[in-house]
């Protein structure tokens, strides 16, 4: 699996990159994982209800193609992008997205923070809030989209949706949970979970 730390980059051309290597792969092409971070954006995923966005304000709103309703992504939150072949490696979607979230789980089990998932409204939980949002697109056996675990952000424009589509859902970080690590230290983290899980 090819790894690449992007840094802070826009969603736009971020997500038609996800899309261009996904059209372009071949049989032979290694899986990447990518790492990165946003600037603010709200994204609406292809089943989302616009009555989900109850105030976008200044902060732009993109409909994407990934499965879900609407999220948020901003500086602070670490971004994983999945970009595998599933029919290569004999994964199924959903044995793809408990890997995910699995993933999150260790790193938080590591930080010492009990964590969940639950199979009604994808994702993992800390005592019934949100930390860590999942959504993917699959074309043709391949995916792209990933995951997204709030770090050290604002959290304040979770307000302004209902996250995932759940009015009144609850989201959480790591700072709020007495972890100091930035993340670039979580990345790394992460990075040795899902290389561990996905292979």
């Amino acid at each position: 699996m090819q790894i690449r730390r992007l840094g802070r980059v826009a969603y736009e051309p971020t997500w038609q990159a996800m899309q261009r290597f996904t059209a372009e792969r071949t049989a032979e092409t290694a899986d990447e994982l990518w790492l990165l971070e946003h600037p603010p954006v709200f994204t609406l995923g292809l089943n989302a209800k616009r009555e989900h966005l109850l105030a976008p304000g200044d902060i732009p709103v993109l409909p994407i193609d990934r499965g879900g309703q609407v999220t948020y992504h901003g500086p602070g939150q670490l971004i994983a992008y999945v970009l595998l072949d599933i029919a290569r490696s004999h994964l199924g979607v959903q044995q793809l997205v408990q890997r995910l979230e699995q993933a999150v789980i260790d790193l938080l089990a590591e930080l010492h923070i009990v964590a969940t998932a639950r199979r009604d409204a994808p994702g993992v939980y800390v005592d019934g809030r949100k930390i860590a949002a999942l959504g993917l697109r699959v074309k043709r056996g391949r995916t792209y989209h990933g995951l997204a675990l709030n770090v050290d952000m604002d959290l304040a424009p979770f307000g302004r949706i209902n996250p995932c589509g759940y009015p009144d859902m609850q989201v959480t970080q790591l700072r709020d949970l007495s972890i100091s690590l930035g993340v670039e230290a979580v990345s790394a983290r992460l990075e040795s979970h899902l290389t561990r899980l996905l292979g």
